[in-house]
């Protein structure tokens, strides 16, 4: 049997060995979301779903809360914070500017996203402790000073940090990074955000989200074989497309969930983000619970047990605004792609379908990890199929990646004998890290512009997305179906029907994958990273002036209290953007703490409607060509204001604040498209940017690349208001056409202060 072949090594650590120290500073408030969710309940009458309880049962005034799904604001109480590395730079650089003397909240620090995959796990975490050691130090004093845990470079990915760790049932968390709702595997509110949410939260200032719509998913029957969680989320993001979940939460029940694991949960959860959904979640189980006792938490799971029924399920009889149904015995493996995560295709046909679309059928790497499949599940399912190939002597045709989600699952699978096998068949461990999932990967098989194409187990697939190379085709797939493609080296592989053929020349089937949900062992801890604040604060925080990297914010200017008038137009762009075209990833990375420098990279391969060219716009007051930041910063010179009009879904992905930052930075006012992201739209407002959008998105074609832009309605800026666009064309004539906004009147302070930021600290 497989599984006999994957026995573990001996081994004396257990779950005990993982402090508490880690996940004991947020208390569980079982009692005081029950208190909430019973005057809710008595106010709506009616059933709740399982999102609405932890949603609401973290309001801030449930008595007098104004509680419609999809239209009202909600002021919530969240009961902890997680930041990245590459977000958590400016969010700190927001919250010293606020003058706070201290979290409010326990919050912590992850570094994850600065470590680039080269050459192998010790290799590349040195050479990033060296490249970031100003960064780290940053962080690290940040934390000690305001009382922000630091889990240092080498600890692990961020979000199965915190599921390993903080992530309960029932509780609220927001994290700046869009995948934070992973900790719904374990039935978590978990949501992504931008710093200046964060910030917020740290000062103890309710956090404003809008009231969020609820998407049911029914899974029926059970999943087995081939078939694992990933094709769950890759099959309801065929359904809802990239952008159907925008403005609600996912929340999943059915039998068919008691087939998942805890990770398995997380991995469905965390993929959610590229539906734009505000997090999905999975109502309290056994698996959770197996869960909870091996990573040490068995008093939280006794609560969570005493809790079950009331406050971690929904009612009998509540009701979704959206349902879809899946059965778990019909699905079969997916793989979704190229470009956008939401192409679906059934793995037994994607090869056939490759070659109708022209796209590079031979697979030139596997890559597993990232912060959507790097459990020790994940891990060991991946494995019982390398071991196949290795006992037969042979080796992985295309290349073969492996990045561990955390320093513990990565010392378990060591242990274990996983990465043995993995390095048996040809397989490179990485680092404990995002690396090649978020662009941090010196890939060194292709040249830039090369076609060609790569699968992972990662969750999003945008161009130039994992290597910078616009030619690369990515596809997201299991883990198990990105572990198969890197050994038969092509997309024309059905595992559930075709044979390889070994070196001795007899023909096999691989066996179906399998791996243990949890280490029947328990946990290696591995070394510890992790650095816990003093009570009070201690040391200081210093930013070089000089620095490359840090710099030290300056408060941006409040609004004028006039109309917007005859500004230029930046950049109308073409199609499909998102936050990796507005603020790219991979090198620029190491910017992220310093805004003049990040913003070098604003809007670099958005699509340029005027000549469909990346990085190549007018001047349209001297008629001089350059980049776009390029433009930006003349126009901010000459005192003009600008504009930047683009299209459907206008900044999906990522959570990064920069998008939003950079065009404040560089003098822009207002950002007009179609339609928004979440994230972004609310990142926009938070530093004093109109975020409007057409009534009508066919006067999308009205909008010309060389007209001047007039904004009337501004002065007017209320609740439901519309703001009339005037667009004068070059010819004399001209087009005028209404757009809507969705600021409330706390953010229509924020826009005329300046920012969120500056609207806090006029309260303080």
């Amino acid at each position: 049997m497989l599984r006999a072949r994957l026995a573990a090594k001996k081994c004396s650590k257990a779950a005990s060995s993982v402090p508490m120290s880690r996940f004991d500073d947020a208390p569980v408030n079982y009692e005081g979301m029950a208190k909430n969710i019973d005057i809710v309940k008595g106010r709506l009458n009616r059933p709740l779903t399982l999102s609405e309880k932890v949603v609401y049962g973290h309001l801030d005034n449930a008595a007098e809360a104004d509680i419609r799904r999809g239209d009202s604001y909600l002021n919530l109480r969240p009961d902890r914070v997680a930041m990245q590395d590459a977000t958590a730079q400016m969010a700190m650089l927001q919250f010293i500017s606020s003058g706070m003397p201290r979290v409010a909240v326990p919050s912590t620090i992850h570094a994850d996203h600065l470590i680039a995959a080269e050459n192998g796990s010790v290799a590349d975490l040195k050479v990033a402790n060296t490249l970031n050691r100003e960064v780290y130090d940053f962080l690290g004093s940040a934390g000690k000073k305001y009382g922000v845990g630091f889990w240092e470079a080498g600890s692990g990915i961020i979000h199965q940090i915190v599921l390993e760790n903080y992530a309960f049932p029932g509780v609220m968390l927001i994290g700046t990074d869009s995948h934070t709702p992973n900790g719904g595997g374990l039935g978590g509110c978990c949501v992504g955000v931008g710093g200046a949410d964060a910030v917020d939260v740290m000062a103890g200032i309710p956090w404003e989200l809008k009231c969020p719509k609820v998407i049911g998913v029914e899974l029926t029957g059970k999943l087995s074989g081939w078939t694992s969680p990933k094709d769950v989320i890759l099959k309801v993001a065929d359904i809802l497309t990239v952008k159907g979940g925008t403005g609600a939460i996912v929340e999943y029940f059915g039998p068919g969930v008691e087939s998942m694991s805890c990770t398995g949960m997380a991995t469905i959860c965390n993929m959610g983000a590229e539906i734009g959904a505000t997090t999905s979640m999975f109502p309290y189980n056994h698996r959770m619970r197996s869960y909870l006792d091996s990573t040490g938490r068995s008093a939280i799971g006794d609560l969570a047990d005493a809790n079950q029924g009331g406050l971690l399920n929904a009612d009998a009889g509540a009701e979704y605004d959206q349902h879809i149904h899946i059965n778990l015995d019909e699905l079969r493996p997916g793989i979704n792609g190229p470009f956008t995560p939401d192409l679906y295709h059934l793995a037994s046909e994607v090869g056939e379908t490759a070659r109708k679309q022209d796209w590079p059928v031979e697979v030139k790497y596997g890559l597993i990890g990232s912060c959507t499949n790097s459990s020790y599940e994940d891990m060991g399912r991946a494995a019982s199929l390398a071991k196949q190939i290795a006992d037969r002597g042979m080796t992985c045709k295309a290349g073969f990646s492996i990045s561990p989600g955390s320093e513990q699952v990565r010392a378990t699978i060591e242990r274990d004998g996983y990465t043995k096998i993995f390095e048996s068949v040809g397989g490179v461990v990485m680092s404990n890290s995002c690396g090649p999932c978020i662009g941090q990967w010196n890939r060194k098989d292709t040249e830039k512009g090369e076609k060609n194409s790569i699968v992972t187990s990662f969750n999003r697939n945008f161009t130039g997305r994992n290597d910078a190379n616009p030619m690369t085709h990515g596809f997201v797939a299991s883990p198990e179906l990105a572990t198969v493609y890197a050994i038969t080296g092509t997309l024309d592989f059905d595992p559930e029907v075709d044979e390889l053929t070994a070196p001795d020349g007899s023909k096999f089937k691989l066996e179906t994958p399998y791996g243990d949900e949890l280490p029947s062992q328990g946990w290696e801890a591995g070394q510890n990273y992790y650095t816990h604040p003093p009570a009070e604060g201690a040391g200081e925080v210093v930013v070089d002036p000089e620095s490359a990297r840090l710099q030290l914010l300056t408060p941006f200017n409040a609004w004028d209290g006039k109309n917007l008038e005859n500004a230029e137009i930046l950049i109308k762009v073409k199609g499909k953007c998102t936050t990796d075209h507005i603020s790219a990833a991979g090198p620029w990375l190491k910017f992220r703490g310093h805004l003049d420098n990040i913003s070098n990279n604003f809007l670099i391969t958005g699509l340029n409607s005027e000549n469909e060219e990346m990085n190549n716009v007018c001047n349209w007051t001297t008629g001089e060509r350059g980049g776009v930041p390029d433009i930006a910063r003349q126009y901010k010179a000459a005192g003009v204001p600008w504009v930047v009009v683009g299209d459907d879904n206008y900044g999906e992905g990522s959570s990064r604040e920069h998008a939003a930052l950079e065009p404040r930075h560089l003098g822009g006012r207002a950002i007009i498209v179609k339609s928004f992201a979440r994230i972004h739209e609310t990142n926009l407002k938070k530093q004093g940017m109109l975020p409007l959008t057409f009534a009508d998105p066919a006067d999308y074609d009205k909008i010309r690349p060389d007209d001047k832009v007039t904004l009337t309605g501004v002065t007017e800026l209320a609740p439901f208001s519309q703001v009339t666009c005037t667009v004068t064309h070059n010819d004399g004539s001209s087009d005028s056409f209404p757009l809507n906004h969705t600021f409330n009147d706390l953010q229509i302070n924020w826009f005329k202060n300046g920012s969120a930021l500056n609207y806090m600290k006029s309260q303080m």
